[in-house]
């Protein structure tokens, strides 16, 4: 895969799969709306090419307000997605987003794929949101959190197929990334250190 990398911006073109053609239809709104994203977890690692499925794809967005809310929920609805918490955009806001619960948009009809959307609130989640990577898919963009950030988190997390999207995307990436920043992001997370050694023994750093 070719890729024009830098810190903020990933250039590349592949053919698209469904789930791709599902995750640009839904971002789009999202930027024709002005609302700022960023998707995190295991749909980066399949955006840069690991060969898996998946029920959901994550992300967080901006706090917004009623009508920002009742507007993106329109166009979502118009777009074919449908919420499969609530039918009402009002409940959507306070007594999910609000409270810290997600919020899932499948088209309608279906569950998986679906959309997993919440506000962000920890520390890790504010600074994906502040240090995005942008992503041209065959010129369409798609606003992602940082390559190190994904790797140190998909580590955190306790699942086989987590350590395996940290593999891949380091193994694509190991030249490219700011190391220093990846052991940084690796120990504000806490990390324990069997899931980093298996990262250094598979790849080992120079």
């Amino acid at each position: 895969m070719e890729l024009d990398y830098s810190p903020e911006k990933i250039v590349f073109n592949r053919e698209l799969s469904d789930l791709d053609e599902l995750v640009l239809k839904f971002v789009d709104i999202l930027h024709r709306l002005d609302i700022s994203y960023v998707i995190i977890s295991g749909y980066i690692a399949i955006l840069f090419g690991r060969s898996r499925g998946t029920e959901d794809v994550d992300l967080f967005v901006e706090k917004i307000g009623m009508d920002k809310m009742s507007e993106w929920w329109f166009e979502l609805e118009k777009a074919g997605f449908e919420c499969l918490n609530t039918d009402n955009p009002t409940d959507a806001l306070n007594e999910y987003l609000e409270n810290n619960t997600a919020i899932r948009f499948a088209v309608k009809g279906t569950w998986e794929p679906n959309f997993e959307v919440k506000f962000p609130t920890s520390k890790s989640s504010h600074y994906s949101m502040e240090n995005k990577l942008v992503v041209f898919l065959n010129n369409r963009k798609i606003v992602t959190s940082q390559i190190e950030m994904q790797i140190a988190y998909k580590l955190l997390l306790r699942g086989d197929k987590d350590l395996e999207d940290a593999l891949h995307l380091y193994g694509l990436f190991k030249d490219k990334l700011d190391h220093s920043l990846l052991r940084l992001h690796i120990q504000e997370l806490g990390v324990p250190p069997e899931r980093v050694n298996v990262l250094w023994e598979i790849h080992p750093s120079d």
